[in-house]
């Protein structure tokens, strides 16, 4: 019996091992046949690495071909990720690399735990080692396995300081960009345009990636290449910016935002007291103009192509790819004061003024009233108005008016020979432009609603020119600017930034304000200059041109150093030279010859002779401009500021070129600097002599290395020869 159970346990055993070794066959046959290609497709996937290849991006060039964004070769190391997955090869390969790469530990693993690099390539611990290094870390490659050393390029900028707020920078893509960026096939580490050209144009400066694939062993060392697909390099962008106006443009408005700084505004005697008492008794009897920013804008008005777009306070764009640590950054760039508060918008840097300004453009803002009275026909060019230094309002009932509930009277200016309201007599367009007359503008502010049903006809009409719409240029964050009516003031008081009594309607005070250019109107410096070159071209308002050319990948060095050689070059898409008219506006003859000889008598005079002589606003400043100089037709503005403080008064000034062939518009605004005719108005002079050759100037030369000692965002500059901002220079100097 105990035979047989043992035989049949033998039997039973027999049978499960020749089960087992059925299914272990049946298993092999199946791996070995039908899963075949799949299993050999995973075992060469283990034994391939692909590594994407950066394109080189595209250069940024001036209008004369100086290169103004280049790339330099920069050695990173890099970790892949498969190999520091685990924390404790992470923290062995970091303690490795520690000192040969001068990171602490700390560092690194701050950079793993980021997130924004990609999986796909490896995580860079740091850029811009020398070759020493990077050839001693190759050599140690049993010692860190999965470290690499990566090729790359880092952004150079020749020419820096010089337009950059119009070249921009770089930085690594950020939380809020990453979507978007991953959207569009970029990988995480990769550096993208953040401001400026750099961001505008991104997509035609980035190019597209290739990729090598590798056949590599179980120590991750490559054994062959198996397919290389080569990355198409970025194209370059060649600006209408033109250096020898940039530099002169940053170098006259620092300087003179810096003269004004020295100088007072006065805190007027008070009337009410019979000229006895300070109208602000809390402040002195002169106080200094703050004068902390400003812009200048050329443009030819021909083809709208713009040849200096300048803002300050500037930097230097190179502080973007430097190194920096220890809170350098804050410091050069903050976003707080020392107490912790929002620094003044004053001292904002990164902020572009020439097209992110948002301003009131006081008496500048006339000429497009007057046009719009004139096409309308409010007025003739022969009408006159009798202007005795104040306005008050037709349309509103007398005791209403005595009241005090509502503005009724608006004076002009006050005259520095009486202390009072100039009184001007009898003008008409022309003369009223020449002298400013405040009264005759405040009277077309008025009439041209209420003849008009009160509907929005002048907002209607200064929109013509641009006002309160995009201007289309290629920089990112440009202001559309606003013209005030009841949609606007309704939002307005809606978010808080007025009364919901002042938002409850458009009143005819609120045209009156328009009228001269204060109240809710806001405008960019970049939209004056538009509407400046709008009435110069006779009606046709171009949109503003920053690219000039945009050229295939490759455009060589030219013989001359910090050029490129662009008889080499190739298009990559049409040029359009000519420009784009955006609208033409119907401009009689007539209308605009009135306009424009108004302008060209604020710069020749003569002005009028009403109780005494009144000069026109700029020609006191104007009276020795050489007649071999670029001749201007041109207006003044003065923006009251916060307080109604003379010493808040923004200045601004627009003229143009009268001189077909040098087809120039130039826009000038300085914060909190005082009157028109004292600080924007020389700036706007000195650019139409540099423009007639006839200022001192700097050669454009290439930048000295970057000073990354310094805590200062950019080195002050100053114009060459400060003789052109004077009423008596001759274009050979200061007379007096």
């Amino acid at each position: 019996m105990a035979a047989d159970k043992r035989a049949a346990r033998l039997g039973v055993l027999a049978l499960v091992g020749m089960l087992l070794f059925g299914l272990v066959g049946a298993r092999l046959w199946f791996l070995q046949t039908v899963e075949q290609e799949s299993l050999q497709a995973q075992v060469n996937q283990t034994k391939l690495r692909t590594v994407p290849l950066l394109p080189e991006r595209g250069r940024i060039f001036d209008a004369e071909g100086r290169i103004l964004a280049d790339n330099d070769r920069v050695l990173t190391v890099g970790v892949d990720w498969e190999i520091i997955r685990s924390k404790t090869y992470r923290t062995e390969i970091f303690r490795r690399l520690s000192g040969w790469v001068n990171v602490p530990i700390g560092d690194m693993e701050a950079r793993y735990q980021s997130g924004i690099y990609s999986p796909f390539l490896p995580m860079p611990v740091a850029e811009d080692v020398d070759e020493r290094t990077a050839t001693a870390i190759e050599e140690r490659v049993e010692d860190l396995p999965g470290v690499s050393i990566l090729e790359q390029s880092r952004r150079v900028y020749p020419y820096a300081p010089i337009a950059s707020h119009v070249v921009g920078y770089m930085g690594r893509i950020t939380a809020e960009t990453k979507e978007k960026y991953q959207g569009e096939g970029y990988y995480l580490n990769e550096r993208v345009g953040q401001f400026g050209i750099e961001s505008s144009m991104e997509s035609e400066l980035h190019g597209k990636w290739g990729s090598v694939t590798y056949e590599v062993d179980n120590a991750n060392r490559i054994v062959r290449e198996v397919e290389r697909i080569p990355p198409i390099n970025g194209n370059d962008v060649q600006l209408t910016i033109d250096l020898d106006q940039q530099q002169f443009a940053e170098q006259a408005l620092e300087t003179q935002l810096k003269r004004r700084q020295l100088a007072t505004a006065t805190n007027p005697k008070d009337p009410e007291t019979n000229f006895t008492e300070l109208v602000f008794p809390d402040y002195p009897r002169d106080v200094p103009y703050k004068a902390p920013a400003g812009s200048v804008v050329v443009e030819n008005y021909q083809n709208g192509q713009i040849i200096a777009l300048a803002s300050y306070p500037t930097f230097d764009n190179r502080w973007f790819e430097a190194d920096l640590g220890n809170g350098k950054f804050e410091q050069l760039f903050p976003s707080v004061d020392a107490n912790g508060d929002p620094i003044d918008p004053d001292q904002s840097i990164l902020v572009n003024r020439a097209i992110q300004g948002r301003y009131n453009l006081g008496s500048t803002f006339k000429p497009f009233t007057a046009f719009a009275a004139l096409d309308t026909g409010l007025m003739g060019v022969n009408d006159y108005y009798k202007d005795e230094g104040s306005y008050r309002m037709e349309s509103v009932e007398k005791d209403k008016c005595n009241s005090g509930l509502v503005r009724c009277v608006y004076r002009n200016a006050t005259c520095s020979g009486t202390g009072r309201p100039c009184v001007y007599g009898s003008v008409d367009v022309e003369t009223a432009l020449a002298v400013s007359s405040d009264s005759f503008f405040y009277r077309i502010g008025e009439l041209i609603m209420t003849t008009n049903d009160y509907q929005p006809v002048l907002q209607e009409e200064v929109r013509k020119f641009g006002f309160g719409q995009d201007p289309g240029i290629a920089l990112p964050f440009a202001f559309d600017g606003t013209v005030p009516d009841a949609a606007l003031k309704a939002d307005y008081a809606k978010r808080g930034v007025i009364t919901e009594a002042e938002g409850s309607g458009y009143f005819t005070g609120d045209n009156v304000q328009l009228a001269i250019g204060q109240g809710l109107l806001s405008a960019s410096p970049l939209q004056l200059a538009m509407g400046y070159s709008t009435i110069a071209s006779k009606g046709f308002l171009m949109k503003p041109e920053i690219i000039k050319a945009v050229w295939q990948p490759g455009v060589p060095d030219s013989a001359t150093p910090g050029y490129a050689d662009l008889s080499a070059a190739k298009l990559a898409e049409p040029a359009n030279l000519t420009g784009e008219v955006v609208r033409q506006i119907p401009m009689p003859e007539a209308t605009w010859q009135e306009i424009d000889n108004g302008l060209h008598r604020v710069i020749t005079g003569p002005g009028t002779t009403s109780d005494y002589y009144h000069s026109t606003t700029g020609e006191k400043l104007f009276y020795y401009y050489p007649d071999s100089a670029i001749p201007l037709s041109g207006k003044t503005g003065t923006a009251q500021g916060a307080g109604n403080y003379p010493w808040n008064d923004s200045s601004a000034f627009a003229a143009y070129s009268r001189d077909p062939s040098r087809p120039y518009t130039v826009s000038a605004y300085l914060e909190k600097a005082g009157y028109g005719s004292q600080a924007a108005a020389p700036v706007v002079k000195c650019m139409f002599l540099q423009m007639s050759g006839l200022a001192t100037t700097d050669p454009v030369r290439l930048s000295d290395p970057l000073d990354t000692r310094s805590n200062l965002p950019a080195q002050p500059r100053e114009i060459p020869d400060p003789s052109c901002y004077n009423g008596r220079f001759d274009g050979g100097g200061l007379i007096e």
